[in-house]
Protein backbone atom coordinates (compact mmCIF):
# COMPACT_ATOMS: atom_id res chain seq x y z
CA UNK A 1 0.00 0.00 0.00
CA UNK A 2 1.47 3.21 -0.60
CA UNK A 3 1.72 5.92 1.32
CA UNK A 4 -0.75 8.42 -1.57
CA UNK A 5 -4.05 5.24 -0.87
CA UNK A 6 -3.23 5.88 2.88
CA UNK A 7 -3.86 9.16 3.12
CA UNK A 8 -6.93 8.72 0.62
CA UNK A 9 -8.32 5.79 3.01
CA UNK A 10 -8.75 8.14 5.82
CA UNK A 11 -8.93 11.09 4.30
CA UNK A 12 -11.37 13.76 6.40
CA UNK A 13 -11.92 10.77 8.78
CA UNK A 14 -9.43 12.66 11.65
CA UNK A 15 -10.91 15.51 14.07
CA UNK A 16 -9.25 18.34 12.69
CA UNK A 17 -11.95 21.08 13.87
CA UNK A 18 -11.48 23.41 16.20
CA UNK A 19 -13.93 23.76 19.41
CA UNK A 20 -16.31 26.22 19.42
CA UNK A 21 -15.98 29.63 21.34
CA UNK A 22 -16.26 29.68 24.56
CA UNK A 23 -15.66 26.22 25.14
CA UNK A 24 -11.89 26.44 26.95
CA UNK A 25 -13.88 29.22 29.30
CA UNK A 26 -16.82 27.05 30.25
CA UNK A 27 -14.07 23.91 30.83
CA UNK A 28 -11.99 26.30 32.89
CA UNK A 29 -15.05 27.31 34.66
CA UNK A 30 -16.26 23.73 35.69
CA UNK A 31 -12.73 22.99 37.17
CA UNK A 32 -12.87 25.64 39.08
CA UNK A 33 -16.30 24.80 40.84
CA UNK A 34 -15.16 21.62 41.64
CA UNK A 35 -12.09 22.63 43.33
CA UNK A 36 -12.41 22.75 47.18
CA UNK A 37 -11.60 25.41 49.33
CA UNK A 38 -8.74 25.11 51.65
CA UNK A 39 -10.26 25.28 55.20
CA UNK A 40 -7.57 25.86 58.08
CA UNK A 41 -10.14 24.62 60.43
CA UNK A 42 -10.76 21.45 59.16
CA UNK A 43 -6.78 20.41 59.46
CA UNK A 44 -6.75 21.45 62.57
CA UNK A 45 -9.56 18.67 63.83
CA UNK A 46 -7.70 16.37 62.01
CA UNK A 47 -4.59 17.31 63.54
CA UNK A 48 -6.08 16.74 67.05
CA UNK A 49 -7.60 13.67 66.49
CA UNK A 50 -5.06 12.40 65.43
CA UNK A 51 -3.05 13.07 68.40
CA UNK A 52 -5.75 12.12 70.45
CA UNK A 53 -5.40 8.53 68.32
CA UNK A 54 -1.68 8.37 68.88
CA UNK A 55 -1.51 8.76 72.73
CA UNK A 56 -4.74 6.97 72.94
CA UNK A 57 -2.75 3.98 71.07
CA UNK A 58 0.79 4.46 73.47
CA UNK A 59 -1.41 3.97 76.39
CA UNK A 60 -2.81 0.81 75.48
CA UNK A 61 0.26 -0.76 74.27
CA UNK A 62 1.47 0.20 77.61
CA UNK A 63 -0.74 -0.72 79.62
CA UNK A 64 -0.68 -4.40 78.44
CA UNK A 65 2.91 -4.65 78.54
CA UNK A 66 2.38 -4.06 82.05
CA UNK A 67 -0.52 -6.49 82.24
CA UNK A 68 1.05 -9.14 80.44
CA UNK A 69 3.72 -9.94 82.61
CA UNK A 70 3.75 -14.07 83.37
CA UNK A 71 6.59 -16.45 85.05
CA UNK A 72 7.44 -17.05 81.74
CA UNK A 73 8.43 -13.25 81.34
CA UNK A 74 10.94 -13.47 84.60
CA UNK A 75 13.19 -15.80 82.74
CA UNK A 76 14.04 -18.55 79.71
CA UNK A 77 13.83 -20.91 82.25
CA UNK A 78 10.85 -19.86 84.31
CA UNK A 79 8.91 -19.84 80.12
CA UNK A 80 9.97 -23.34 80.11
CA UNK A 81 8.61 -24.15 83.29
CA UNK A 82 5.62 -22.73 82.45
CA UNK A 83 5.39 -24.54 79.60
CA UNK A 84 6.02 -27.71 80.59
CA UNK A 85 3.11 -27.16 83.45
CA UNK A 86 0.67 -26.34 81.16
CA UNK A 87 1.21 -28.84 79.22
CA UNK A 88 0.54 -31.41 81.95
CA UNK A 89 -2.30 -29.67 83.41
CA UNK A 90 -3.55 -29.90 79.70
CA UNK A 91 -3.19 -33.30 79.48
CA UNK A 92 -4.62 -34.40 82.43
CA UNK A 93 -7.37 -32.58 82.03
CA UNK A 94 -8.03 -34.70 78.71
CA UNK A 95 -7.80 -37.64 80.42
CA UNK A 96 -9.91 -36.61 83.24
CA UNK A 97 -12.44 -35.82 80.40
CA UNK A 98 -12.71 -38.79 78.81
CA UNK A 99 -13.49 -40.57 81.91
CA UNK A 100 -16.00 -38.38 82.93
CA UNK A 101 -19.22 -40.04 83.65
CA UNK A 102 -23.05 -39.50 85.64
CA UNK A 103 -21.55 -41.41 88.40
CA UNK A 104 -18.10 -39.54 89.28
CA UNK A 105 -19.58 -36.03 87.92
CA UNK A 106 -19.54 -34.37 91.83
CA UNK A 107 -16.21 -35.78 92.13
CA UNK A 108 -14.79 -34.75 89.04
CA UNK A 109 -17.11 -31.02 89.94
CA UNK A 110 -15.15 -30.69 92.86
CA UNK A 111 -11.90 -30.90 91.80
CA UNK A 112 -12.63 -28.88 88.95
CA UNK A 113 -14.22 -26.24 91.68
CA UNK A 114 -10.51 -26.52 93.68
CA UNK A 115 -8.89 -25.51 90.30
CA UNK A 116 -10.96 -22.67 89.64
CA UNK A 117 -9.71 -21.30 93.26
CA UNK A 118 -5.99 -21.85 92.55
CA UNK A 119 -6.35 -20.46 89.08
CA UNK A 120 -7.91 -17.28 90.65
CA UNK A 121 -4.68 -17.25 93.32
CA UNK A 122 -2.38 -17.64 90.22
CA UNK A 123 -4.34 -14.71 88.69
CA UNK A 124 -3.30 -12.68 92.11
CA UNK A 125 0.08 -13.85 91.92
CA UNK A 126 0.60 -12.61 88.71
CA UNK A 127 -0.67 -9.33 89.84
CA UNK A 128 2.15 -9.39 92.75
CA UNK A 129 4.61 -10.05 90.18
CA UNK A 130 3.89 -7.38 88.49
CA UNK A 131 3.98 -5.01 91.14
CA UNK A 132 7.05 -6.76 93.55
CA UNK A 133 8.97 -6.75 90.40
CA UNK A 134 10.17 -10.97 89.55
CA UNK A 135 10.15 -11.06 93.04
CA UNK A 136 11.56 -14.99 93.68
CA UNK A 137 9.05 -15.85 96.56
CA UNK A 138 5.99 -15.19 94.28
CA UNK A 139 8.04 -17.00 91.41
CA UNK A 140 8.57 -19.76 94.08
CA UNK A 141 4.75 -19.51 94.53
CA UNK A 142 3.74 -19.27 91.51
CA UNK A 143 5.50 -22.69 90.40
CA UNK A 144 3.70 -24.07 93.80
CA UNK A 145 0.60 -23.28 92.35
CA UNK A 146 1.36 -25.25 89.14
CA UNK A 147 2.25 -27.85 91.12
CA UNK A 148 -0.45 -27.95 93.30
CA UNK A 149 -3.12 -27.77 90.49
CA UNK A 150 -1.01 -31.04 88.97
CA UNK A 151 -1.52 -32.61 92.22
CA UNK A 152 -5.51 -32.04 92.67
CA UNK A 153 -5.52 -33.44 88.82
CA UNK A 154 -3.56 -36.53 89.67
CA UNK A 155 -5.11 -37.57 92.59
CA UNK A 156 -8.47 -37.31 90.80
CA UNK A 157 -7.19 -39.16 88.17
CA UNK A 158 -5.65 -42.00 90.85
CA UNK A 159 -9.92 -41.62 92.33
CA UNK A 160 -11.04 -42.42 89.02
CA UNK A 161 -8.82 -44.88 89.01
CA UNK A 162 -9.73 -46.78 91.96
CA UNK A 163 -13.66 -46.28 91.00
CA UNK A 164 -13.64 -48.05 88.33
CA UNK A 165 -11.50 -50.91 89.45
CA UNK A 166 -13.72 -51.00 92.06
CA UNK A 167 -16.74 -51.30 89.95
CA UNK A 168 -14.98 -54.28 87.58
CA UNK A 169 -14.72 -56.07 90.75
CA UNK A 170 -18.24 -55.74 91.97
CA UNK A 171 -19.66 -56.86 88.71
CA UNK A 172 -17.36 -59.55 88.39
CA UNK A 173 -18.42 -60.52 92.17
CA UNK A 174 -22.13 -60.24 91.28
CA UNK A 175 -21.74 -61.84 87.81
Amino acid sequence: MENKDFKELFNKKFDIAEPTIGHFDRFENRLSKQQKTYNPKSWRWLVMAASIALLFGFWFTQTQNNETLQLADVSPEMAETQNYFSSVLKTEIEKINTQKSPENKTLIDDAFLRLENLEKQYAHLTDELKESDSDKRVVFAMISNFQQRIEILQNLLIQLEDIKQFKTTTDEIYS
